[in-house]
């Protein structure tokens, strides 16, 4: 009987004469859609179709006699008539009354295309852009033999900056997304995959309203899907592991997201047994990934599984074993200017953590100056400046004695191989990363500046550091520091920078 029917419907069989209870939740439980007070009755099963229409003549018959507009209302009619219970009939009422208020809820919403947004944030891209060229001729009049007639354009020129910084920070929360709606598509994921490999798994999820910009939504869906099946078919582990290490036989699997520093954190975590640190070096020694006897930290083992092809499972199935995965998800996530990270603890589980931008458009940047240069540090990572001289302790390992902190720096100079002389006074902008903190050696601090982010041309997407471009007022382009990378070439250069708990705000 019930063979067309798809696999998502919900039926509900209520026979006749029920208890008002069961007629109340099924009529709470209907779709909200726009009908008439009888209909909402009909489907709920308190009257057939029959005895609503013998209702509604008894109404219109009731109105010719009396001359009235109206008879007895319909809730009336079925209640005395048909014994509809009243708490039914008021419940059907209140389910009417919610849809139309939703409704009318709905109608002070304007629904806006994708692409009208992306053009609106392009061009309060090219507004910031334009303001910012017009204050610095402001600045250039100013410093002229004529400069004091122009205060008044540097006055207006400032305003005007003000109220494009307002305009650009509204255009950017339009396509502000709650990442609820991504985390929901998991439950039926999970469901299924843990089904297959016949495991019970409990789906929890963490700040759903957290928003983010909605491209970078769209193109976290992948990513995080790998992740996901990576955990249900590697980390967890069946039922029966489970209870022999005396673990709870159903496992769990967390998505979170919250806002911190300025930044997005996505987190996907299990319960299950964890990364096997041996296995991945074996494997990594047998593909050529690492040479045999080579001596490597656990962070460093744990990274091979970005490594492209590489992987553990010891067949392939529909969900592992092809090595492709891990590296694709490292890539998507570059790509959106962020950075990944794995904690995994043996026997307890393993963590994996995405720190995102807020928004791929426009940013508030810090901008320095290295050789006649400018660059453009995120100003959300900036802790501090300071002056080079007083804290310098190791000029050969790159190190700098913070207030009793050790903390390692780089000389921009040095890194993009800039030609010139070092000036006498360098300044270190402090940036932190995560729980990380690291130092730039700049030749001078010009302050803080809007930035519209530029990708990069296709022949500067492998240069490191580099994490986009900008076009400042004057017309010149500069670039903008990829912090990540920059804090990852520090500990490459001689000095791991101490974790701070908790990390530090600007």
């Amino acid at each position: 009987m019930f063979e067309f029917v798809r696999e998502d419907s919900l039926i509900r069989l209520l026979p006749p004469h029920s208890k008002v209870e069961d007629y109340l939740r099924l009529i709470r439980e209907g779709p909200e859609e726009e009908r008439l007070l009888g209909e909402i009755l009909v489907a709920g099963g308190c009257l057939t179709a029959h005895e609503l229409e013998d209702a509604l003549r008894l109404q219109q018959a009731e109105t010719l006699e009396e001359g009235t507009v109206q008879g007895r209302r319909l809730g009336a009619i079925v209640i005395q008539e048909h014994a509809v219970p009243a708490p039914v009939v008021a419940a059907a009422l209140e389910k009417q009354k919610a849809f139309q208020e939703r409704q009318s809820q709905e109608l002070r919403v304007v629904k806006v295309s994708a692409e009208k947004l992306d053009r609106l944030v392009d061009l309060v891209g090219e507004l910031v852009i334009a303001g910012a060229f017009a204050h610095a001729r402001a600045v250039q009049a100013m410093a002229g033999p004529t400069g004091h007639p122009a205060s008044g354009l540097l006055e207006a020129t400032q305003a005007v900056n003000k109220l494009v910084e307002e305009i650009r920070d509204n255009a950017l929360s339009l396509r502000m997304v709650q990442i609820g709606e991504t985390f929901g598509r998991f439950r039926r994921i999970v469901r299924d995959v843990a089904q297959d490999l016949g495991k019970t798994i409990e789906l929890e999820l963490r700040g759903a309203e957290t928003e983010l910009d909605k491209n970078i939504v769209e193109k976290l869906a992948d990513p995080l899907m790998h992740i996901v099946r990576n955990s249900i078919d590697h980390g967890i582990e069946p039922p029966e592991l489970r209870r022999a290490r005396g673990k709870p036989e159903a496992g769990r699997l967390c998505l979170q997201a919250a806002h911190e520093s300025g930044s997005i954190v996505v987190e996907v975590s299990d319960d299950g047994g964890g990364l096997d640190r041996g296995r991945i070096l074996a494997k990594a020694i047998e593909r050529g990934l690492v040479k045999e006897g080579a001596e490597l930290s656990e962070q460093e083992i744990v990274n091979l599984i970005f490594e492209p092809g590489f992987s553990t499972a010891t067949a392939v199935s529909n969900l592992s074993g092809r090595g492709v995965g891990m590296d694709v998800v490292r890539r998507n996530i570059d790509e959106l200017r962020g950075t990944i990270e794995v904690e995994s603890e043996p026997g307890q589980g393993t963590t994996i953590r995405m720190r995102l931008p807020l928004t791929l458009a426009i940013i508030d940047g810090f901008r320095v100056e290295v050789a006649g240069a400018s660059y453009v540090v995120p100003l959300d990572v900036v802790i501090e400046c300071l002056d080079l001289a007083p804290f310098l302790e190791s000029e050969q390992n790159h190190l700098v004695n913070l207030r009793g902190e050790v903390l390692p720096f780089l000389r921009l100079r040095e890194v993009f191989k800039l030609p010139g002389a070092v000036p006498a006074r360098e300044r270190v902008v402090v940036i932190q990363h995560g729980e990380l903190r690291a130092g730039l050696v700049v030749d001078r601090l010009l302050g803080e500046f809007q930035t519209v982010i530029k990708p990069l041309g296709r022949l500067f997407r492998g240069a490191r550091g580099i994490g986009g471009s900008t076009i400042l007022g004057t017309g010149e382009v500069a670039l903008i520091l990829d912090v990540a990378q920059m804090v990852q070439l520090a500990v490459e250069r001689g000095a791991q920078p101490r974790r701070l708990v908790p990390a530090l705000t600007p």
